[in-house]
């Protein structure tokens, strides 16, 4: 096992400067454009593109918004390692209750939360999702892969059967009730407003 000591020479910083004007060629920016965006002197955007000058963070952030990316983009070596991406199951976080009978497999991105989210729900037999009314204007849509699933908003009820997709507001209260005896299976997607 190496010291920690071997393992930190063997570490290799971001190359933000390359990435910062990677970015800024793609966007078809010239260095007074991103420059004025970011509120970074050009002559310091000319030298953290070399890697000439080490940026703070707060002038990072500045250039990572006017470029439209998060911070963690930038410093992802993942993405400027490969541009397939593959992530394993155990990697996708997980929420649910066990005492109210479902689990929620997040397969879309942090960085979408808020925006557009996707989700495997499973629902034991009489377990229920029971949601608070989302932003207005916020959508859901599920597909259902196994089972049956009851859709309750504050209007109405409908049942969902295997193979059908319901699209409804969630800027209401809303619950998917799962009243059979065996667990059922969906995708929901998650579209706020």
């Amino acid at each position: 096992m190496p010291s920690p000591n071997a393992a930190a020479t063997n570490m290799v910083p971001p190359k933000v400067g390359q990435e910062i004007q990677r970015l800024r060629n793609e966007r078809k920016l010239t260095l007074e454009d991103l420059s004025r965006l970011a509120g970074v002197s050009k002559s310091m955007l000319s030298e953290i593109e070399r890697n000439r000058a080490n940026p703070t963070i707060a002038v990072i952030w500045r250039l990572t918004t006017a470029l439209g990316i998060s911070l963690d983009e930038l410093f992802s070596t993942d993405n400027q390692a490969e541009p397939i991406k593959i992530l394993n199951a155990e990697e996708c976080p997980t929420l649910g209750s066990q005492e109210k009978g479902y689990q929620l497999k997040v397969w879309g991105p942090i960085d979408l939360a808020g925006r557009f989210e996707w989700y495997e729900l499973q629902l034991a037999p009489q377990g229920a999702l029971v949601s608070d009314a989302h932003d207005p204007g916020t959508m859901e849509h599920i597909t259902l892969l196994r089972g049956s699933i009851e859709i309750e908003t504050e209007t109405q009820s409908r049942l969902l059967q295997k193979g059908q997709t319901a699209r409804y507001p969630a800027d209401q209260a809303h619950t998917l009730r799962n009243k059979s005896k065996e667990i059922a299976k969906a995708l929901l997607v998650v579209v706020h407003a």
